[in-house]
């Protein structure tokens, strides 16, 4: 699934490829994605510009004029690409190569001025896109209880503390659960507690007060290193200036069980356990 990192790629793409166009038309060819679709809506956007793209936590709104967001989530195989005047198909995304057998998949198609095409295409269909009002996105069920973002001041030692007070649960669910930062997947969860040198499994009463600035440390650069290289993904990556993303080329544990530890002085292998029903790598020398 999509991280941060990669969806904040997709929005950039979007935004120097799709900003101040028209929808002219919006084509449905899936009654349902996760959501049903709601085509009476959809069809209200027709000759609405499109005025500025943002992320929050994983998902994408697309602001347009009236008042009128578009709200996206890619779920696990959820991408957009752009088709130009030409046919030429232009990638916004990483994790999926272009090829001419995933038309089948084309659930929406947005039709904007100048020739463009904005397509969003979904084989699993576990992500949605939905119309809502932009003066109730703070308040927005998908949107309202979305933790603090991890780039953001906000999230600092106070909050930290505050927020795992009296609580016991393991350090690696509270850094997945969005409610409590917005944005990090099993991914970059398990390179942050790495590079912490903490136990996936701890628990957070025991956590001090050095372990969580190494949280919020490694938290920020690693986001901002992978944003920065491009996302990362299990399987291919190029955005849509044709650069690779190369962070993935970079992982010091994860899917790497077996392998030796990525600390030069560790002799280690990398192990691999469940928790919370999520494969997490982690090297039981150098992290406690």
């Amino acid at each position: 699934m999509p991280e941060l990192p990669e969806v904040e790629v997709v929005k950039r793409s979007l935004k120097n490829n799709i900003i101040n166009l028209n929808i002219k038309k919006v084509t449905i060819n899936t009654n349902k994605l996760r959501y049903k679709i709601n085509k009476s809506k959809f069809n209200k956007i027709k000759d609405i510009k499109i005025l500025d793209i943002k992320r929050r936590s994983k998902y994408l709104l697309i602001k347009l004029e009236k008042n009128i967001t578009i709200l996206a989530h890619l779920g696990m195989t959820g991408k957009f690409f752009i088709l130009d005047k030409t046919g030429t198909r232009k990638k916004t995304s990483f994790y999926y190569r272009l090829n001419n057998n995933d038309k089948k998949h084309n659930h929406l198609i947005f039709n904007l001025n100048k020739g463009k095409k904005l397509i969003y295409n979904d084989v699993r269909k576990f992500g949605f896109i939905k119309i809502i009002a932009s003066k109730n996105i703070s308040t927005h069920p998908h949107l309202k209880f979305l933790g603090p973002e991890p780039l953001l001041k906000q999230f600092n030692i106070k909050y930290i503390q505050n927020y795992i007070q009296n609580k016991n649960r393991n350090i690696k669910d509270i850094l997945m659960d969005q409610k409590f930062v917005s944005g990090l997947g099993n991914i970059y969860v398990n390179e942050i507690l790495f590079l912490s040198k903490i136990k996936p499994n701890k628990r957070t009463k025991n956590l001090n007060i050095g372990e969580m600035k190494k949280i919020i440390y490694f938290t920020k650069s690693i986001l901002k290193k992978s944003i920065k290289e491009g996302g990362s993904s299990i399987k291919d990556f190029n955005d849509s200036e044709g650069k690779q993303g190369v962070f993935q080329q970079q992982f010091n544990v994860y899917g790497r069980e077996g392998e030796k530890c990525t600390t030069g002085k560790c002799d280690k292998v990398i192990k691999k356990m469940v928790i919370s029903q999520r494969a997490t790598f982690f090297c039981k020398s150098c992290q406690k």
